[in-house]
């Protein structure tokens, strides 16, 4: 009787087992698998590099947010802090691209060589209307 008991037991025990399996089977969901070409490879690996460095670039925008003098500029055209950083947040990639290279090129000190021609055509008309005597190669009015 034990014996039978246990293959009553093992049967019903297989059958719950079995059972499972075919009912979980319903939850799976199919596989599809298509092959890709090199060249979608490239461009989605090219498309997460220009997100990558889009981000970069206006992590760099918005670090140029923090400076003092540019906040207080912006603070006077009535724009807050934070607009300005939704604004930096919301341009594209190749928009704040061409704004951190507009910026890395912009000379730190403002337009040097013009204020050098400026002193130099002031201090020449000075020269000539004989108020100094700086360029030997003036003659005054005077």
């Amino acid at each position: 009787m034990s014996s039978m008991f246990s293959v009553s037991r093992f049967l019903r025990s297989t059958a719950c087992a079995v059972s499972l399996c075919v009912g979980l089977t319903a939850f799976a969901q199919p596989a599809h698998a298509t092959l890709i070409s090199t060249e979608q490879v490239a461009q989605e690996a090219a498309a997460q590099a220009r997100t990558a460095a889009g981000q970069t670039q206006r992590d760099a925008l918005a670090g140029h947010l923090d400076r003092p003098e540019l906040l207080a500029k912006l603070q006077e055209w009535g724009v807050t802090p934070e607009q300005a950083r939704e604004r930096v947040a919301a341009l594209t990639d190749e928009e704040a691209a061409a704004l951190v290279a507009q910026i890395d090129s912009a000379p730190a000190g403002g337009d040097v060589i013009g204020a050098i021609i400026f002193v130099f055509v002031l201090l020449l008309i000075t020269d000539i209307l004989g108020f100094t005597k700086i360029f030997p190669f003036t003659r005054s009015v005077r």
